[in-house]
């Protein structure tokens, strides 16, 4: 049942290695050229770019670059002939996507809402911009069908582009947008952290009852000096709210100083903004897993809160082992929410702990179809070995060869070939954006083969019904690895797991923080393990280097393993988020690990340890190992019989790791 390459299709595989053997091993003929080029165009050197330029013919791959670069160096985007004859000449490519959308963006600030309207449904990936205009367009063409999606775009905390302020005051004008509706926005903004933002949203009410911008400067800087300031009395609506993000901002810092500041103004406000208060309260407890949590979110109530929120009285029903309340509140999520694998996969347990059997099943059943985190416990729930699909599906020579004709393909090669990983993935990612299954492993297995292992490992994960989990779990460095693991008495599969999420195998990866390498180590750790290693001299660019990473890596992980008990799983959170703040998150009572790591105050390190962990069980299969449930895994989460460690700022860790 297996598919491989099979002798008929030789001649295409042929093919596929020919043009591997050239993008990315060896440079091709007008490489260098077109590097030159691309060097001048940056520079701003026309004449040393259009002598690069005149080297290469149509033929070169990288060709339609060269047009590109002409159409924006010269400002021709807005010449709308030339724009139509780009479009014209490399239609369905990345390049087009990204000059329409330029394009479309002159239309919009040109005000010409016909053309705007005419080639604005030919855009794959719109901007939010885009978006603002395309409804400037419709309602100057008196087209009213869509202005729910149009308000929809107006309940954001988060900045706006300019490009919608004129949509938005057509809409206030019009009455779509309402005096509510900026108070709405404003609260959003405020609960986004973003009291920049609320400022601008403040200028839409009247001015009689505009927030006072010093009052919000105040309450933001100094919360509970505001909230005892004698202006800070809630005597309007504004002052309201004024008064709910002071509170908001204390509860941040300290529950039991914002308690007491909610309890003083409680009888001055509306009953709902006292459950909206309740509910501010109760989710910043719930991070800090403090007991009030639940009893005030109890107070709150689910009608007023957000699913956000809904969220976090979820894992604090969770810590709290209330699988009444982790059920109901679950319930009273919205549909979007509810439907995700998380929380389908805990109102399941939510049901079989409370002796519904029959429907846990059913929910067990669905979920356990999926391959993720939670589709293996799902699976473990009814009792069933966690494992892949039996078979990998391996594609042929013929389909390899198919793709390696295509332009787009043969364009992000060789991109990546130059070292151009950013043009690279661009090219891959839309070129592969409408394949099926079986192109989409054929992809995966051409980047394999080029050692493109993140694309390849992408591309393989995007499959719907059919799969190669030997794609998906690739093991690069497995020497180095196996090595690195046994000398320091880890888990060679759970090491994996690990280095393919902080890197997907790119060598050369470089986080925005300055971690780097396969196991992404930040500078000022990297020094701390050499100390430790006895190593002279070091020099932190030695991270790039497969063997070093690893070893270091390696040696980290055993490091925070040995201080956090010999659990994997704080030693995970602990490699992401720092050793502290993986102690800190532990019970002072034993837990379920699943539901210490559903409580993971950080998305990012939440997500990454519940695929570290999913990552391990892949690689054992693949590796041999002898067969473990990933419950087993996980583990239970020892109680921690040391205080709590205090809030480190800037705490270090040797990845990325996250802010709440």
């Amino acid at each position: 049942m297996f598919k491989v390459f099979r002798s008929a299709g030789l001649a295409g595989f042929l093919v596929f290695l020919g043009f591997l053997a050239i993008h990315p091993a060896q440079g091709a003929e007008g490489d260098d050229d077109f590097l030159r080029a691309r060097q001048a165009y940056a520079a701003g050197d026309n004449a040393a770019f259009e002598k690069y330029a005149a080297r290469l013919s149509s033929a070169y791959p990288l060709y339609p670059y060269l047009a590109y670069w002409r159409l924006q160096k010269s400002a021709n985007i807005a010449n709308d002939d030339q724009v139509t004859d780009f479009l014209s000449a490399y239609p369905d490519t990345w390049l087009a996507e990204r000059v329409r959308a330029d394009w479309l963006k002159q239309l919009g600030r040109r005000e010409m809402w016909p053309a705007y309207a005419a080639e604005y449904p030919r855009l794959v990936r719109p901007e939010v911009t885009h978006q603002c205009y395309a409804h400037r367009a419709q309602l100057a063409a008196g087209d009213r069908s869509r202005v729910k999606e149009a308000v929809a775009l107006w309940f954001n905390g988060n900045d706006q582009p300019s490009a919608c302020e004129p949509l938005f005051a057509q809409l206030f004008r019009e009455e779509f947008i309402n005096r509510e509706d900026v108070w709405r926005r404003l609260r959003l903004a405020l609960e986004a952290g973003n009291p920049n933002v609320a400022l601008v949203v403040n200028t839409w009410l009247p001015l009689e009852e505009r927030m006072n911008n010093l009052a919000l400067d105040h309450a933001t800087r100094a919360p509970a000096a505001y909230l005892q300031s004698a202006d800070a009395q809630p005597e309007n609506r504004a002052a309201r709210e004024l008064k709910l993000y002071a509170i908001t901002q204390l509860a941040k810092l300290n529950s039991q100083q914002a308690e007491a500041a909610l309890q003083r103004i409680l009888g001055q406000l509306p009953e709902a903004d006292q459950r909206y208060a309740w509910g501010q309260l109760a989710t910043q407890a719930a991070r800090r897993h403090e007991a009030n949590a639940l009893p005030w979110f109890v107070r709150a109530e689910t009608w007023v809160i957000s699913d956000l929120q809904r969220e976090w009285w979820v894992r604090a029903a969770l810590r709290a082992g209330e699988w009444a309340s982790v059920a109901s509140v679950i319930d009273s999520m919205t549909d979007p929410y509810r439907n995700l694998s998380v929380w389908r996969y805990w109102r399941a347990r939510a049901h079989k702990s409370l002796g519904r059997a029959t429907q846990a099943k059913q929910m067990f059943t669905t979920l356990a179809r999926e391959t993720n985190y939670y589709g293996q416990l799902a699976q473990e729930e009814l009792d069933e070995n966690v494992s892949p699909p039996a078979i990998n599906v391996k594609t042929s020579g013929e389909e390899a060869e198919a793709i390696t004709r295509m332009p787009g393909i043969q364009r992000a090669m060789a991109l990546y070939g130059l070292g151009l990983r950013t043009e690279a993935n661009n090219e891959w990612n839309w070129t592969t954006r409408a394949f099926d299954d079986r192109q989409l492993l054929a992809a995966a297995e051409l980047a394999r083969r080029a050692e493109w292992f993140d694309q390849a490992i992408n591309t393989a994960e995007k499959t719907r019904d059919i799969h190669d989990f030997e794609l998906r779990y690739l093991a690069p460095y497995r020497e180095l690895a196996s090595v690195a693991a046994a000398e320091n008495k880890l888990d060679e599969a759970w090491v994996y797991g690990l280095m393919r999420q902080e890197s997907r195998f790119i060598n050369v990866a470089r986080s925005r923080v300055g971690a780097s390498g396969l196991m992404q180590i930040m500078p000022d750790t990297a020094r701390w393990i050499a100390n430790r290693l006895g190593i002279k001299r070091f020099n932190v660019d030695e991270m790039r280097s497969p063997a070093t990473n690893i070893k270091f890596g390696t040696y980290y992980l055993k490091h925070v393993q040995d201080r956090l008990d010999g659990t994997p799983v704080l030693a995970t959170a602990a490699y992401n988020a720092g050793p502290g703040r993986a102690q800190r998150w532990r019970s002072v009572t034993p837990m379920e690990a699943a539901v210490y790591i559903e409580s993971i105050p950080f998305t990012e390190t939440r997500d990454y340890v519940r695929k570290v962990m999913s990552n391990a069980m892949y690689y054992a299969r693949r590796f041999g190992q002898p067969s473990v449930l990933l419950k087993d895994r996980l583990g239970v989460i020892p109680a921690r019989t040391v205080p709590a460690p205090a809030p480190v700022p800037n705490e270090p860790a040797p990845s990325e790791g996250a802010d709440s």
